[in-house]
């Protein structure tokens, strides 16, 4: 039996989130193209509903990275209406679009403290 092992980088939108480590549009395109060319078969380009500027980053990045079906281009978004609608609506010029939903759960720790647990699944996009 043969299997495949899938990459998923998140370095776009879990990397921005380093003090100072802003990126603009044309570097965030830059390192999504070396994504690409190292094979990385899914890229998660950002997380659409926190601005204006990630949600036109990840529609540039569906439209010039995701323009083959070498590369899935999915983004971040909370298990809610608006943040799965930004998603969809900037990585459907992808071909090969994915929506990556996650909601988060509150529960008490043994020692009382309170903690968030984050309960992941990936819903593909019927784009």
């Amino acid at each position: 039996m043969t299997r495949k092992i899938w990459m998923f980088d998140t370095t776009l939108r879990d990397g921005e989130q380093v003090p100072g480590a802003k990126l603009n549009l044309y570097e965030k395109l830059e390192v999504a193209q070396q994504l690409k060319k190292l094979k990385v078969d899914i890229i998660e380009a950002g997380f659409p509903s926190s601005s204006a500027g990630d949600f036109n980053a990840v529609k540039e990045i569906a439209i010039k990275i995701g323009n083959t079906d070498e590369t899935i281009i999915t983004a971040l978004a909370r298990a809610v209406k608006t943040d799965i609608d930004a998603v969809y609506n900037s990585v459907k010029y992808a071909e090969k679009p994915l929506v990556n939903p996650y909601s988060f759960r509150r529960f008490r720790h043994s020692r009382g403290k309170e903690v968030w647990k984050i309960e992941k699944s990936n819903l593909r996009s019927w784009c």
